[in-house]
């Protein structure tokens, strides 16, 4: 009992203490320093071998400005019988507070000397020299270790230090050299490298990176100079030159593996640079040695076409889909296809009720239950689009039963929420979406927040929902791609339902449908009404980066482009597109973007 006993009051002890020192970092954080040097001096006293609450104690001091008590205590601990070669850091960086530089340098160069005389702690004086912004002597100490000691290896340290200095092209070297003695700093080295290249071709960084590994290409080639070269062309969105890159890989190594060339062909696409697309695809479909292979680059390649066609290419397309079928046939393998084909005749061929029996077709195939799921919340979908509700409702509860760990049973469970809304059957589209807002995907998460509070916003005015059936018929409109009368759905909302909640969704709907249907000037319109009457409202960011781009991209505007973007820069810091939003911001005034 009595050894229980004092285990408890050890474990008990300990908790006092970490809640004692959160405290008095809070205070530090604060800036209430003297609460946290009185907190710290405490703890000091109980934990004299604590070095950490000794150093805290001398930063609260410098804080406070008793730069004398400071260094009081840093000669005090240097006397000691074992001396800390940070000490004299602390002490220098101590007197480079007060002006006192030359006192300053005298410690570093006593801290550099420590570490040549002991190798052992290059790495924790190169670290409080990093710490303390003194990179030359961080540099000096870590290059002077591994001088002495060839099993020191401070070369990542290096590294990141060349690339705070400015150093880019020292920088990339180290890092080069890192990735050559092991592949494993390769991810490492791109995130690092990611600071300074931009998708501008003309950047410093960017130019310095691709002459260093071609210089090294020339000199001796390596396939990591040609990953690292297919690396930077994709950042500047330069997929032709990516692709050269990773030809030059494939047929250097000649094992068939073409992982490669397809992530830039998938890059290519998101990034709507078909041209380039289409012929990496046609390489990767030429040069695939199994049917899989193939097929999946004959997916590819549909893609493209239906991200490309417009209404007289549609038989066409149709009939490239059709031609694969005859090839692949129409079982499982093919699943994907005959989604994004059903998917095609649906939304865009006129052609849903030949889609619905295509899909429930499929799924009398063998399928695997992830398989099933995906055909069925095509089907689910499709349903939605030809407002048969309550079948696609039960498809989509099926999928949250058959994969109930997997994403797809939250997507199905938003969409089992948005189509009760279109329904108009919002209180129990509210409870699916309660849930939601916990999911796993903060996509799902973000889209379950936005639609529920608009339904609720909407619905506390309003016992009737009157104006928010309206608007929920109104977007199934325009899902249904009947633009235009969802836009006349929209006038008439704001007509008969001016000044109510629903306002500021039915303005920014609308404006998203004039560029949709590329009445620019009524978009641009719609946003500055907005924004005139709902600027302090939810969607307000909304309206200023779809004005922003509208600026930049249609109208031709950049300035005013430049200024819409600022106002999310300095207005709505928490919005998703502030980071976008400072990037567009930066190019348009031409900054160098790192």
């Amino acid at each position: 009992m009595r050894n229980i006993f004092f285990i408890l009051l050890l474990f008990t002890a300990s908790i006092v203490a970490a809640q004692t020192e959160l405290l008095a970092k809070n205070y530090f954080e604060q800036g209430e320093f003297e609460k946290a040097l009185s907190i710290y001096n405490k703890l000091y006293e109980k934990n004299p071998g604590r070095f950490d609450y000794f150093t805290m104690v001398v930063h609260t001091n410098q804080q406070l400005e008793n730069f004398s008590e400071a260094e009081k205590l840093l000669l005090g601990k240097l006397k000691g019988r074992r001396v800390n070669p940070r000490l004299y850091i602390e002490l220098g960086y101590n007197y480079s507070l007060q002006n006192r530089e030359i006192e300053a340098t005298q410690y570093y160069d006593k801290a550099v000397q420590f570490t040549v005389e002991n190798p052992n702690y290059a790495f924790s004086v190169g670290d409080i020299f990093s710490k303390y912004s003194l990179l030359d002597k961080a540099v000096e100490v870590y290059e002077k270790a591994m001088e002495l000691d060839a099993e020191k290896d401070f070369n990542l340290q290096l590294a990141r230090i060349y690339g705070e200095q400015g150093k880019l092209e020292k920088m990339f070297s180290k890092y080069i050299d890192l990735m050559k003695s092991n592949i494993g700093y390769k991810g490492a080295a791109q995130r690092s490298f990611s600071q300074y290249v931009t998708e501008d071709p003309t950047n410093e960084a960017n130019i310095i990176l691709r002459k260093t590994l071609l210089q090294k290409l020339q000199e001796r080639p390596e396939v990591l100079y040609n990953e690292l070269l297919s690396w930077l062309f994709i950042q500047q969105k330069e997929f032709k030159k990516a692709f050269t890159q990773e030809k030059a890989i494939y047929k250097r190594l000649e094992e068939e593996d073409l992982s490669g060339i397809t992530d830039v062909a998938i890059i290519a696409i998101a990034e709507e640079d078909y041209e380039n697309a289409r012929d990496i695809v046609n390489f990767i479909i030429e040069h695939s040695s199994t049917p899989e292979a193939k097929l999946q680059g004959h997916q590819y390649l549909m893609k493209i076409a239906l991200a490309t066609a417009t209404n007289k290419d549609y038989p066409k397309v149709e009939q490239q889909f059709e031609d694969l079928f005859d090839t692949y046939g129409r079982g499982p393998r093919t699943y994907l296809l005959q989604i994004d084909y059903n998917h095609f005749l649906a939304f865009r061929g006129g052609k849903k009720e030949n889609a619905i029996a295509n899909l429930k077709v499929l799924l009398k195939e063998k399928l695997t239950l992830y398989q099933e799921a995906r055909v069925k919340m095509e089907l689910s979908d499709i349903l939605v689009f030809d407002e048969k509700f309550n079948q696609a409702l039960i498809y989509y509860s099926q999928i949250q039963k058959k994969v109930k760990s997997d994403i797809l049973a939250q997507e199905a469970r938003f969409k089992v929420a948005r189509t009760s809304y279109y329904k108009g059957d919002f209180q129990w589209a509210q409870v699916q979406l309660d849930v939601l807002k916990k999911s796993a995907s903060q996509l799902i998460a973000n889209d379950a927040m936005q639609l529920s509070l608009m339904i609720r916003d909407n619905s506390l005015e309003d016992s009737t929902q009157t104006a928010i059936k309206k608007y929920a018929r109104a977007d199934l409109l325009a899902l249904q791609n009947r633009d235009l009368e969802a836009i006349s759905a929209l006038e008439e909302i704001l007509h008969n339902h001016k000044g109510e909640k629903i306002e500021d969704e039915a303005l920014l709907k609308q404006g998203e449908l004039y560029e949709k249907t590329r009445q620019f000037e009524k978009a641009e319109a719609n946003y500055l009404k907005l924004i005139e009457f709902y600027k302090e409202d939810i969607l307000a960011d909304d309206a200023y980066y779809r004005l922003a781009k509208l600026y930049e991209n249609q109208l031709q505007a950049p300035k005013k482009a430049k200024e819409f973007y600022e106002q999310i820069i300095f207005n709505f810091a928490d919005s998703i597109y502030f980071v976008d939003a400072r990037k567009k911001y930066r190019s348009l005034r031409g900054d160098a973007i790192n």
